[in-house]
């Protein structure tokens, strides 16, 4: 059910996305824009006016998928967060620095012996 429902917000996403793109903006950049003619399919007033109802329609259609899988993971359980692993701070593997060459002494003290380059007397 979940995908289906993400498979079809997918859809109204490209959707709303071309739509919002050939809608003419304030500055002409990337509106479909078209000649000045009187003829045609459409008037310009009328692409706007179906234009900015598939636009609300598909915005609409938008919400209405985001609640619903918000609703449905919730109600499946936890997000994704609750499936992380989690890692125990007082021992255990220890940290990233635990796998370095050396067991992770970074003191400089020398206390890690057994990389250390033998000296001659």
């Amino acid at each position: 059910m979940e995908t289906v429902i993400i498979v079809i917000h997918l859809m109204i996403v490209v959707a709303l996305v071309i739509v919002v793109l050939l809608q003419r903006s304030e500055g002409g950049a990337l509106g479909m824009g078209g000649g000045g003619s009187g003829g045609g399919f459409m008037s310009a007033r009328g692409a706007a006016n179906a234009l900015t109802r598939t636009t609300a329609i598909l915005a609409a259609a938008f919400f209405i998928t985001s609640i619903t899988l918000g609703i449905i993971s919730g109600v499946e359980g936890g997000g994704v967060l609750d499936n992380l692993p989690l890692q125990d701070q007082q021992g255990g593997e220890g940290g990233i620095l635990d796998q370095l060459p050396g067991g992770g002494d970074l003191s400089g003290d020398g206390a890690n012996q057994e990389h250390q380059v033998p000296t001659s007397n």
